[in-house]
């Protein structure tokens, strides 16, 4: 195919909903072979991988490594290496949320947030990278946030992990700039995922609001286009980057964010 990805194996941390189930379905319909992990039912999830193997003809293999975990990652990676021979391109998703306001923040799900939301990026880039360089070719891409770039109240754990990524992803790139393996971070507004409903719940519960009109309050507060972004907008994104036209992109935050960063 003309982007070059058909062929490449994928891995995609927490692929098995939301942002990164798009992702991985964007990447299976391009010819890419999978690897897909997270949480859920296996036998729903088995369903869904059968239907893209037959749909799009690509192997897809799914592992359940807890991701902040570092002797599960390493096991993730091996296991993707000695079924497929490579890791060509590595999507670091896998995120939790929790809000509080900073000084009862509970300590356990500051840990836990810093560990899926960043820690696990650092564990699985560090392992992939030197297949790619071996390779001369590979392709990291870290899911963010627009909490990657600005803040919020009562999210210091998310919005301190998630400017972690960026910086973790511009130092990727400086130390691998030059040998066509790129790292970007992709910053999305909201979207309306399971992470994201949480909030729109919480929005709901505090202010007496219905759920529809605690979606509109939380997305127009932030975003002048008063939509939620959606998970294919987002893969389709992914997917760009890792095409030849995104050869020379690399050690950006690119934000999706309906107009946030514009305010």
């Amino acid at each position: 195919m003309a982007n070059g990805i058909k062929g490449k194996v994928a891995l995609v941390t927490g692929s098995t909903s939301g942002i990164g189930r798009a992702i991985a379905r964007a990447f299976a319909a391009e010819g890419a072979n999978l690897v897909i992990n997270g949480f859920g039912d296996y036998d729903v999830i088995d369903a869904w991988r059968d239907d893209w193997k037959a749909a799009y003809g690509v192997d897809i293999t799914y592992s359940a490594a807890d991701v902040s975990k570092p002797a599960e990652v390493a096991s993730l990676i091996a296991a993707a290496e000695a079924k497929f021979g490579s890791v060509d391109i590595l999507v670091n998703n896998a995120g939790i949320q929790r809000v509080a306001p900073l000084e009862s923040f509970p300590l356990d799900k500051w840990d836990s947030i810093l560990g899926v939301n960043l820690s696990a990026a650092f564990y699985a880039t560090r392992l992939v990278l030197p297949g790619m360089r071996e390779r001369k070719w590979g392709r990291i891409i870290n899911i963010s946030s627009m909490h990657g770039l600005v803040a919020s109240p009562h999210r210091a754990a998310y919005v301190a992990a998630k400017h972690g990524v960026v910086g973790l992803t511009r130092v990727t790139a400086l130390e691998t700039a030059g040998m066509a393996i790129t790292c970007n971070a992709i910053c999305p507004g909201w979207v309306l995922t399971p992470l994201s409903k949480k909030s729109v719940d919480a929005l709901a519960f505090e202010q007496k609001l219905s759920i529809e009109d605690a979606k509109r309050a939380l997305v127009g507060a932030k975003m002048p286009s008063k939509q939620f972004v959606t998970p294919e907008q987002i893969a389709g994104l992914t997917v760009f980057l890792c095409s030849a036209a995104a050869d020379s992109i690399t050690g950006v935050p690119v934000p999706v964010d309906g107009g946030w960063s514009a305010w």
